[in-house]
């Protein structure tokens, strides 16, 4: 499946990676637009609306393996082979299944509060039900109306907020019967072989998503894991404290940058001392042949003028 995308070229030149952003469960490819409008002085950026969510095409199978082809399928018709990828919630999980199966298409790894585990439980009952019981309304609603009806199932406005984002012309855009009907797979979560480069999972201090419990698990799938917190907040770290967010993954990015750039060195300092040595054993071959060259020039000249005495005392070999 091809997404639906939004794409922002660099303020600058530069040879760092496209950044991809994916989003949450029921957002959309503008809720990450603080990291994107952070980042983007150095990197090009890559919005995409999930399958089932936004402008995307409606399936009703989702899963992460589905998911992370799709995204692998848009960035082919792009023409992007390696990127960077930031995400959030089911948007995290996404990126990491990206990462078991295309471990080699992923520059730069960064989650955002989400754990490569399978939850238990139902962790969006009410805002399902809330959600249905919008559409159950038999016209078409405003969003004051739709806002009015979900108070009775939800009782924090942001979440609200964030619910309407995708509410347009009284319906949802994103697909209410596949998320309900598949559920589990969303919460769930099929282990991946391990990726053994950097990333970084930051995690919010109040969020349930990324616990103590799930740290063997996490780094298990990934060794190299540097899972940071961020106290008082939760879930929506990025929107409570987008600074900090920013800041952690600018410093991710400049730290990993410097370690790829010592590896490179040390590679080409390796090379140098190769090539080093096979320019001698070339020089060496050169001057032996220059040697043999001049030995044989001499035997026939001396040939040529005395052929008795030259085969008797032949030239020592030497460089002459």
């Amino acid at each position: 499946m091809i997404l639906n995308s939004h794409i922002v070229e660099s303020d600058h030149a530069t040879t760092n990676a496209p950044l991809v952003l994916l989003h949450g469960l029921f957002g959309s490819l503008s809720n990450l637009g603080v990291i994107a409008r952070a980042l983007n002085t150095n990197h090009k950026i890559i919005q995409l609306d999930l399958r089932n969510h936004g402008a995307s095409p409606h399936s009703a199978e989702i899963n992460y393996e589905i998911m992370a082809q799709d995204v692998i399928d848009t960035l082919d018709e792009l023409g992007i082979a390696e990127f960077s990828v930031i995400g959030h919630s089911m948007g995290g999980k996404v990126a990491m299944k990206i990462a078991g199966l295309y471990p080699e298409r992923i520059a730069h790894l960064i989650v955002l509060d989400v754990s490569p585990v399978a939850y238990e439980g139902h962790r969006h009952q009410a805002i399902l039900n809330a959600l249905n019981a919008v559409r159950a309304e038999p016209h078409e609603l405003s969003r004051k109306q739709a806002t009015e009806i979900m108070k009775q199932y939800i009782h924090e406005d942001g979440v609200i907020m964030f619910l309407l984002k995708s509410f347009n012309q009284g319906h949802w855009l994103f697909n209410v019967d596949a998320i309900e009907q598949q559920y589990s797979h969303i919460a769930g979560w099929h282990p991946i072989q391990p990726w053994n480069k950097p990333m970084l999972l930051i995690r919010g201090g109040l969020s349930e998503y990324v616990l103590a419990e799930y740290h063997d698990q996490i780094t298990a799938q990934f060794p190299q894991a540097d899972i940071q917190s961020i106290d008082d907040v939760g879930h929506w770290l990025h929107a409570e404290k987008p600074d900090v967010v920013i800041e952690m993954i600018q410093d991710f990015y400049i730290s990993k940058v410097s370690h790829e750039r010592t590896e490179l060195g040390d590679v080409m300092t390796a090379v140098n001392k190769k090539t080093r040595a096979s320019m001698h054993r070339v020089f060496c071959f050169t001057q032996f042949v220059k040697v043999l060259f001049r030995i044989s020039r001499r035997i026939k000249f001396n040939t040529e003028l005395n052929p008795i005495t030259s085969l008797t005392h032949p030239p020592a070999i030497g460089i002459a």
